[in-house]
């Protein structure tokens, strides 16, 4: 399958939704589902953006990019190339999307994001975007494999005396090398890493123990990983710990299986880790949950009403306090099919359901 016809296959899934609801026209501006559509352009300017500088106008027998004069050169040049998309334009100053819209397509027009002239409907056009085509999947085990070797690269560049910020800094620089974008990244050094979920990076110096917690993306696809690493052997509580981490994670990634229900998959998880002596530290993070153009789709809960699709992605975060065990990967009726490898990086084998799963170890440095 081509760029063009990846992105016509799209444009037909939009237009079934147009019709579906009785719509004229779909407005996309989010990050994602411009990555989406477009194979994997990118309209943002600003890392942080959730919307970028242009938008995709999807009407019932048309396609649009609504911009301003700083952006469509480039957008011609670099990000749309040859796609059927006409290009729409006005003076930055006096840029009006609403204007632009209205010489294009008039009646009900759905959104991604909320506007006062258009519907927003993104809850459900998001789904559009979950079940992934080959190609999605050959461009994301790309990322996948530079989030691994980011993250392997950096545990064995850090150095005790090192602060936080610094480890963040090279774990950042290996991503932005291999030309992709840290759209996540988290450090924790020591008892911090007991104290916070989600450890943003600090001047705190590394004395013994860290964890580095990446999510890159490249093409609109974003990647999940976490590793521990140790300085000197770990003590025997921490090692029992992430061994039954990465047992709750071997649960997680070999439940979901197309067809499976999320609720039923998060249910048997608990057990985990209930059997496992740690009945209560799945209440103090989330465990993840569907991944891809966002980096969570949805979040897995027991209430969750969703079912695993065939061949959609999923990062699942389980911890238990000291340790955490993430990757990325693709539902296959087969079994899992992990993005983020564990390459360059020890292993410990995990047995569940009669199954074993290779999932990563502590380094130790």
């Amino acid at each position: 399958m081509t760029r063009l016809e990846e992105v016509q296959t799209k444009l037909t899934r939009v237009r079934e939704f147009i019709a579906g609801r009785g719509l004229e026209a779909m407005l996309l501006s989010t990050r994602a589902n411009f990555a989406w559509l477009t194979a994997g352009a990118s309209n943002h300017v600003g890392l942080g953006s959730n919307t970028g500088v242009g938008s995709l106008l999807v009407t019932r027998d048309g396609q649009h990019l609504l911009t301003n004069n700083i952006e469509a050169g480039r957008f011609e040049d670099e990000e749309i190339g040859d796609l059927p998309f006409e290009i729409h334009y006005m003076q930055w100053d006096e840029e009006d999307t609403e204007e632009m819209l209205n010489t294009i397509v008039s009646g009900r027009v759905g959104s991604d994001i909320p506007l006062s002239y258009a519907e927003d409907v993104s809850g459900s056009f998001s789904r559009l975007r979950w079940r992934l085509l080959e190609p999605e999947i050959e461009r994301y085990r790309e990322i996948g494999r530079i989030a691994s070797e980011a993250i392997a690269r950096t545990g064995r560049r850090i150095e005790p005396g090192m602060t936080e910020h610094e480890i963040a800094g090279i774990m950042m620089d290996e991503v932005f090398a291999a030309g992709a974008q840290p759209v996540v990244c988290l450090i924790a050094a020591d008892d911090r890493i007991t104290h916070y979920r989600h450890p943003i990076p600090t001047d705190r110096e590394l004395a013994r123990h860290a964890m580095l917690v990446i999510g890159a993306s490249k093409w609109g696809l974003g990647i999940s990983a976490t590793r521990m690493v140790h300085f000197g052997e770990p003590p025997a509580e921490l090692r029992e710990r992430h061994v039954a981490c990465c047992r709750v994670d071997a649960c997680f990634n070999l439940e979901t299986r197309p067809g499976a229900d999320v609720a039923e998959i998060f249910r048997r998880a608990v057990g985990v880790y209930e059997e496992a002596g740690f009945p209560d530290e799945w209440r103090l993070h989330h465990q993840g949950g569907a991944t891809g153009y966002a980096a969570r789709e949805y979040k897995g809960t027991r209430e969750c009403d969703e079912t695993v699709l065939e061949d959609q992605a999923f990062a699942w975060n389980p911890s238990i306090t000291g340790t955490k065990s993430e990757d990325t990967i693709i539902a296959r009726d087969d079994g899992p099919e992990f993005l983020s490898t564990t390459a360059d990086w020890p292993t410990l084998t995990v047995e569940y359901g009669g199954q074993t799963l290779e999932r990563p170890d502590i380094l130790v440095r």
